[in-house]
């Protein structure tokens, strides 16, 4: 699995709270199968590569378990990615406030 494949599906596990860190669900299995759904149809779109519920389950837990420095890294990727964003969206509501109002 690429490292760009791995970043989509810990962004999109992350995102969806795959683990249950936000609180208590009352059918957990079932959002994770969900969940594991949308990451499967997502990787394929937009990679092209099309890969098991199973096999994407084993490589999330094979990264929080065994690869906790790929995992650092990818999480730092993304909180990164997310506050370039944020502040580009902010730039651009201040450019378009300053010039069309």
């Amino acid at each position: 699995m690429a490292f760009e494949e791995m970043v989509e599906m810990v962004s999109i596990l992350r995102r969806e709270d795959y683990d249950g860190k936000k609180g208590p669900y009352t059918r957990p299995n079932m959002q994770k199968d969900k969940i594991m759904s949308s990451v499967v149809t997502a990787l394929e779109a937009k990679f092209g590569t099309k890969r098991s519920k199973e096999q994407l389950r084993k490589r999330w837990s094979d990264i929080k378990s065994r690869e906790p420095e790929q995992y650092w890294r990818i999480k730092k990727l993304l909180k990164r990615s997310t506050c370039c964003v944020f502040l580009l969206r902010y730039l651009t509501c201040m450019l378009i406030h300053i010039f069309f109002v």
